[in-house]
């Protein structure tokens, strides 16, 4: 029954779009936004930096920095999101409190949270005081244990600071996790030595309670530091994330010590706050790159974007190489289950439209009717070796203009910054990602939107995470080619059921 019915929205889906090829305009059709359900933030507040944590019944709990508008003398607190799916959350609130202006949380930092061999739950995490804390520093690693995970004890006499040679200032973001191949406990600390600039330190522990320096295992000596860094095994390969300059890093290596070498290419999303302090878990066998999608910068749609937003996963694949790429988490294709029937037609130069594919000339573009609030969009693109083409927004009966989210093979990159096509010549790009079309003749592209969240992921290698307001609200969207041709083939819509 199930095929049958699929074989009737298919055949629809054909003689829609086949229908309008001569037409220039579609009608508006009905927008209401949604609940954030993929991509949450707390109401009047956002999302900062995670700390994935995997339950024993399977159920990912993202703590998280909470940030407001408004923050006082103390800010960060650590509140809490659980989901079994990625597909929706229960918001569990608030789990540990800064401290008093006399302690050394003030202020929270990131950290991480593990379960000892006794069940005792433990939660590593950064205090920082501006006042110095008396000379010994801002930053300090502090612990906190909990039976429940709901409710935390700190424990201030665990407390502790950079070792001798490291800034005082700069020691934070501390990721814990029991070692097999030394049989300890570890803890990563994002540090700054005074001659090897931002490095990723080693810490041991058999208690969980004293720490012995180890020193660094990473110091590429290029940034001023390597925050919430993140150690894990896929395969035969160790791989580190870490985050700088408003970009989620990685390295690799054949030993959780390393050394760690960094791939040509270790760019997984965007710059500009698109997605940031990514830290990893493994839920169901599949390893998530955990972040944010910062919240827009002063104007709306110009790709510059400020410090935490909402959750933002990312599914991590393992290319033959070794090399990471990203791809939608795997869950959402249980999410997305109702195909959406469209329509499409041809709004500037020269189009073709046959089936559910449509060919562009440089210069064309085609409308596909108004973006529904939540959606997936998957389809294959080719386009020429200096071509740029890619998806637009705009078009409606309010707007007729249209911006564009670009696969950009002339300049090697994914972007969108709320250019118009005519305006693509004009400027250089802002928010972006590198990429390589010459690796594919044709690429695989899944567009996943939840309001003005736009998530393009591009031959399971790459993301480029934005927030494209000029999407919603009734936009359309459709597909152009600003040079060279273009062709979009296979093209398919679905919703939530």
């Amino acid at each position: 029954m199930r095929k049958v019915r699929l074989l009737s929205v298919l055949i629809l889906l054909v003689i829609l779009i086949s229908a309008c090829d001569g037409q220039t305009t579609l009608p508006d059709e009905p927008y209401s936004p949604v609940e954030y359900s993929l991509y949450p933030c707390p109401e009047g507040a956002y999302v900062g930096d995670t700390m994935p944590y995997v339950t024993e019944d399977g159920t990912l709990e993202l703590y998280y920095l909470y940030d407001t508008d408004h923050n006082g003398q103390g800010y960060h607190p650590i509140y809490k999101y659980s989901t079994k799916d990625l597909c929706s959350y229960t918001d569990h609130g608030m789990a540990l409190n800064y401290g008093l202006m006399s302690d050394p949380d003030p202020a929270i930092g990131t950290g991480s949270v593990l379960r000892d061999n006794e069940g005792l739950y433990h939660l590593f995490y950064t205090g920082h005081n501006d006042t110095g804390n008396s000379g010994k520093g801002k930053e300090c690693v502090m612990h906190a244990t909990s039976t429940d995970r709901e409710n935390w004890t700190k424990i201030p006499e665990d407390t502790f600071y950079s070792p001798d040679n490291y800034s005082k200032d700069d020691f934070r973001d501390p990721e814990v996790f029991w070692s097999e191949e030394e049989n300890c406990y570890w803890m990563l600390i994002a540090a700054r030595e005074n001659t090897l600039g931002g490095v990723v330190a080693k810490y041991t522990s058999t208690d969980l309670k004293s720490w012995e320096f180890a020193g660094p295992i990473f110091a590429p000596k290029e940034q001023y530091m390597l925050e919430c860094p993140d150690v894990f095994r896929m395969g035969e390969t160790y791989y580190l994330t870490y985050s700088w300059d408003c970009v989620t890093y990685y390295a690799m290596s054949d030993s959780p010590n390393g050394p760690f070498t960094v791939p040509e290419d270790n760019v997984l999303d965007g710059n500009n706050f698109i997605f940031y302090a990514a830290k990893t878990a493994e839920l169901n066998g599949n390893r998530y790159l955990c972040g944010w999608l910062g919240r827009a910068g002063l104007s709306s749609d110009s790709g510059v974007y400020q410090w935490a937003g909402n959750v933002l996963n990312h599914q991590l694949i393992q290319r033959e190489d070794g090399t990471l790429g990203v791809c939608e988490p795997v869950t959402f294709e249980e999410y997305f289950t109702t195909e959406k029937q469209f329509a499409a037609v041809k709004k500037e130069g020269s189009v073709k439209i046959k089936n559910n594919t449509i060919t562009l000339s440089e210069g064309a573009l085609a409308d596909m009717g108004t973006r529904p609030a939540t959606m997936l969009l998957e389809c294959d693109v080719t386009l020429d070796a200096d071509g740029c083409a890619g998806f637009a927004f705009g078009g409606s009966e309010s707007d007729e203009t249209w911006t564009v989210l670009c696969l950009d093979a002339k300049r090697g990159l994914l972007h969108y910054e709320g250019y118009e096509i005519a305006d693509l010549s004009r400027f250089d790009p802002q928010a972006f990602t590198k990429f390589d079309f010459s690796a594919n003749e044709v690429h695989h592209v899944t567009l996943v939107c939840e309001n003005e969240i736009v998530v393009l992921y591009v031959d399971d290698m790459k993301a480029l995470s934005s927030r494209i307001r000029h999407s919603i609200d009734g936009a359309h969207i459709g597909v152009f080619a600003e040079s060279g041709g273009a062709e979009f083939s296979n093209i398919s819509m679905r919703l939530p059921e």
